[in-house]
C-alpha cells in the first residue's frame, strides 16, 4: 500500500509531457529500442583499432590530461604531508577497507562480491536493474552504491604514479576487472539508475588515465573497460533525468558522458557526446546554480556536488582548449561568491537541506568535502580571487590548479546583494546578517527545486545563529537517507527547524523520503541589509481547516550582537503554536527566566528568552529516542543527542511571540517585559542589567521595525 501511494503521489508531481515521456521510455526498455539489452555490453573500439586507440591513449593525444607522472612527482615533493597521506588512503583502497557515511569502516570480504553489503549483511539481486526496488530492500542502498561508484581507483591510480609500486597498479586493475565481469551493463544495482554510472565513469576514466603507462593495462583490457564506459555514456544520454528528475542527477549523468568524450575522443560516437553534454551542462549551470549563486535545490552540500561535476568538465576543456565554457565558468564562480558569503572568514558552513557527502570526484582520501575545501577547488580552476581567499588549498586543488590554460576571466554577473559583510541572495532566498561577533541566516527561499523539491527541508522562515565561529542555532542534519527511515521524516520536518510549527504539521507535504506533493511559498516583504531586518511570510498552514498564515521579522543589527525575531500567526480559530530552537551538539541548557541559558563546557554562551500575547510553555528535549527529537547530525546515518529548546501555546489568533536570542557571560541576564500590542502595533522590550531596548514592530508596512 505504502509503494502504492508513492506510485499515486509521484504520478501527480508530473506534467502531462513527462508522464507520456515516461510511459514511452518503458515501452522502449520493453522492446530494447533503447539502451542496451540485458547483460550485453557496447563496443568501443573494433578488434583491429585497439592497439592504436591504447597507443593514443598513452600519448594523450588530443585529450586533456589530470593526472600525470611528473606532475604527481613534482606534488609529492612539494607536499609531502599531503602525498603521504594520499598514499595511506590507497592502502586501505588496495585492500578494499571503506567507511561510508555514519557506518563502521568495514574491510570488504575477499573474493569481492561488488552486490554484498557487509554492514547491514545484504546481497542485492544480480537481476535487470530497472526491477530493482531499493526503496523497500532491507540493506541501505546507499552503501552499496558508494561501493560501486569505485571512486577510490584514483587514489590507487595516484599511489602507482608517486611510489611506481607495481600492487597499487595491480589492485586497480584486478578490482575493475572483477567489476566489470560481475557487472554487465543492466545488471545489478550498481546500473540502477543512469545517475551511478555517471559517477562512476568519471573515476574510472580518471584513474585509467593516471594507470596509462602501466605494463598492467594490455589491450584487452583497455578494450574491455572502454566497451563499458561506452556502455555508461549510452545510457547516461539515452537514461538520464528529465523533467521533475532533473536535478543534481542529470549533471552528474552529463559530466560522466562529456568525461568519457574528452578522455576517449576517438570513440566513434565521442564528438556527438562531447557536443551534447557541453551543452547541456551550460543550460543546467545556468537552471541549478541561480543567478545570485545559491543551488536551486536549496541544500548546500548538494550545490558543492553539482558545481564540482561542472568543475571537473570545465577544467578538463580548459586543459585542452585553453579555455572553459563560459557558461560553467559563470556558474562556477557566482556559486563560489556565494558560498564564500555564507562561511566568511571564519563562520562555519550552515547546514541547510540534504547532504549525502556525495563527490563528483575523489583524488585524495578525505571523509568530506568542506565549503571552504570546495572554494579553493574553484579558486585552483577559474583564479577567482573571493573564492581563493575563503578557500583551502588541498591536495585535489594542487592537481586541478596545474592543468594548463591560460588566465581566464574571473567576472560572473550574479544578483547578490551585499552590504558590508552582509548579503540577500534573493532569488535562492537566503539573507545573511553579521556583526563582529554573529552571523545570522534566514531561509526565506523556495522548498527546493522542481516539482518534487527532493533534497528541500520544511524549513521556511528557519533563523540559524553562529556566535564567535561556532555554531548556536543550526539545522540538525539530513541524518538519513535509507538506514534509519524513521529518522528521515523527522529532520525534514518542521518540529526540529528554528521556524514555527502550528497545530504539530509541517509547514509543507511529504509524499515519500524525497518528494513534497504541496510546497510552502514563501513572500518576502522586505530585507533591509543596513539595518539588518527581514520581514517575510508563506502560505503552508492555509491549508489548514482554520487557515492560518505566519509572518516572521527578523532585526540583527550590524552594530549589535543580539538577535531578535518576532512572529505574527495570524487566522481563525484556536491553534498549538510552537517555536523551536534546535542547539548544536556540545552545548548544555538550563532554565533562564523566560527561556533558557545556553552553556559551552559550563561557560555561558547566549540567553534564548521568549514571551507571547498569550501563556507559553518553556520546553526542551535532548535525545528522545521514542519521539526521535532532540538530536543532531553531522553525518549521513549518524546522530547525537542535542538540545531542542523552545516555546508553545494554544491560543486564539493571532498570536505575537518575540524572542531575544543574546549572547552573554557571567553578567546579567536578558528580562523580557511583557509584550504590548498598541492599535495593530507590537512593542517588544526587554532589559539587560540597567540596559533597556524597545523596538516596534508595524505589520501594516513592510519591513517596518523601530529600535531604541
Amino acid at each position: 500500500m505504502a509503494n502504492f501511494r508513492w506510485y499515486a503521489s509521484r504520478l501527480r508531481s508530473m506534467s502531462a509531457a513527462e508522464v507520456g515521456w515516461r510511459v514511452g521510455r518503458v515501452a522502449a526498455r520493453r522492446a530494447h529500442a533503447s539502451g542496451l539489452p540485458l547483460g550485453r555490453s557496447a563496443t568501443g573500439y573494433s578488434d583491429g583499432t585497439r592497439d592504436t586507440a591504447l597507443e593514443a591513449f598513452r600519448a594523450a593525444d588530443r585529450r586533456p590530461v589530470l593526472l600525470d607522472r611528473s606532475r604527481a612527482r613534482a606534488m609529492a615533493d612539494a607536499h609531502p604531508r599531503w602525498a603521504a597521506d594520499l598514499v595511506d588512503a590507497a592502502e586501505r583502497a588496495a585492500r578494499l577497507e571503506v567507511t561510508y557515511f555514519g557506518y563502521p569502516t568495514v574491510l570488504v570480504p575477499a573474493p569481492v562480491d561488488w552486490h554484498f553489503d557487509p554492514v547491514s549483511k545484504t546481497t542485492w539481486p544480480t537481476t535487470a536493474s530497472s526491477a530493482i526496488d531499493y526503496r523497500t530492500a532491507a540493506g541501505d542502498v546507499k552503501w552499496i552504491w558508494e561501493l560501486n561508484r569505485l571512486q577510490h581507483l584514483p587514489l590507487l591510480a595516484q599511489a602507482w604514479l608517486i611510489t611506481g609500486e607495481a600492487r597499487f597498479s595491480a589492485a586497480a586493475f584486478d578490482q575493475l576487472d572483477d567489476w566489470i565481469r560481475q557487472n554487465p551493463p543492466g545488471v545489478g544495482i550498481g546500473w540502477r539508475n543512469p545517475f551511478e554510472p555517471g559517477v562512476r565513469a568519471i573515476s574510472i576514466a580518471l584513474a585509467l588515465q593516471g594507470l596509462r603507462d602501466s605494463p598492467d593495462l594490455t589491450t584487452d583490457r583497455f578494450g574491455r573497460i572502454t566497451d563499458m564506459l561506452v556502455a555508461t555514456a549510452q545510457c547516461c544520454w539515452s537514461d538520464r533525468s528529465r523533467f521533475s528528475s532533473a536535478n543534481n542527477h542529470l549533471v552528474g549523468e552529463l559530466a560522466g558522458l562529456a568525461v568519457v568524450a574528452l578522455l576517449f575522443p576517438d570513440l566513434p560516437a565521442a564528438t556527438t557526446w562531447e557536443r551534447r553534454a557541453v551543452r547541456e551542462l551550460e543550460v543546467q549551470a545556468d537552471l541549478q546554480i541561480l543567478d545570485d549563486g545559491a543551488g536551486a535545490e536549496q541544500a548546500v552540500g548538494y550545490q558543492v556536488f553539482t558545481a564540482e561535476l561542472l568543475l571537473v568538465v570545465g577544467a578538463l576543456l580548459r586543459d585542452r582548449d585553453d579555455q572553459m565554457p563560459d557558461g560553467i565558468r559563470r556558474a562556477l564562480i557566482r556559486g563560489g561568491h556565494y558560498l564564500a558569503a555564507l562561511v566568511g572568514d571564519g563562520d562555519p558552513a550552515p547546514r541547510i537541506g540534504d547532504d549525502d557527502e556525495g563527490f563528483a570526484f575523489r583524488l585524495d582520501g578525505s571523509p568530506l568535502r568542506s565549503v571552504r575545501d570546495h572554494l579553493g577547488l574553484v579558486a585552483a580552476v577559474t583564479g577567482d580571487p573571493v573564492s581563493s581567499h575563503d578557500g583551502t588549498a588541498s591536495w585535489t586543488s594542487a592537481w586541478f590548479g596545474g592543468l594548463a590554460g591560460s588566465g581566464m576571466p574571473t567576472d560572473a554577473t550574479s544578483s547578490l546583494e551585499t552590504v558590508g559583510d552582509s548579503h540577500h541572495a534573493p532569488t535562492g532566498g537566503l539573507v545573511i546578517l553579521r556583526s563582529d561577533r554573529r552571523r545570522v541566516v534566514m531561509d526565506v527561499g523556495p522548498l527546493g527545486f522542481l516539482a518534487i523539491a527532493a533534497h528541500g527541508h520544511a524549513d521556511a522562515l528557519s533563523v540559524t545563529v553562529a556566535l564567535d565561529g561556532e555554531d548556536l542555532i543550526g539545522d540538525p542534519g539530513a541524518a538519513s537517507y535509507y538506514g534509519h527511515p524513521e529518522w528521515r521524516g523527522i529532520h525534514r520536518g518542521t518540529r526540529v527547524h528554528p521556524t514555527v510549527e502550528v497545530d504539530d504539521v509541517d509547514q509543507s507535504v511529504m509524499a515519500g523520503p524525497f518528494m513534497w506533493s504541496r510546497h510552502a511559498e514563501v513572500r518576502v516583504n522586505a530585507v533591509d541589509l543596513a539595518a539588518g531586518i527581514v520581514d517575510a511570510e508563506h502560505d503552508g498552514y492555509l491549508r489548514l481547516p482554520d487557515p492560518v498564515r505566519h509572518r516572521r521579522w527578523l532585526l540583527a543589527p550590524p552594530d549589535e550582537d543580539w538577535v531578535l525575531v518576532v512572529d505574527h500567526v495570524k487566522g481563525r480559530g484556536r491553534h498549538h503554536v510552537r517555536t523551536s530552537w534546535p542547539l548544536a551538539p556540545e552545548l548544555d541548557v538550563a532554565r533562564a527566566r523566560d527561556g533558557h541559558l545556553v552553556t559551552r563546557g559550563g561557560t555561558a554562551v547566549a540567553q534564548i528568552a521568549t514571551v507571547a500575547t498569550s501563556t507559553l510553555t518553556i520546553d526542551e528535549v535532548r535525545g528522545d529516542e521514542s519521539s526521535g527529537l532532540g538530536f543532531w547530525s553531522d553525518r549521513l546515518e549518524s546522530r547525537e543527542p542535542a538540545w531542542l529548546v523552545g516555546a508553545t501555546c494554544s491560543a486564539g489568533l493571532p498570536l505575537w511571540v518575540a524572542t531575544v536570542i543574546a549572547p552573554t557571560s557571567n553578567g546579567p541576564g536578558v528580562s523580557m517585559l511583557p509584550l504590548r500590542v498598541d492599535g495593530g502595533r507590537l512593542v517588544v522590550a526587554w532589559d539587560v542589567g540597567d540596559q533597556r531596548r524597545v523596538v516596534g514592530v508595524d505589520p501594516s508596512g513592510a519591513g517596518v521595525m523601530e529600535k531604541r
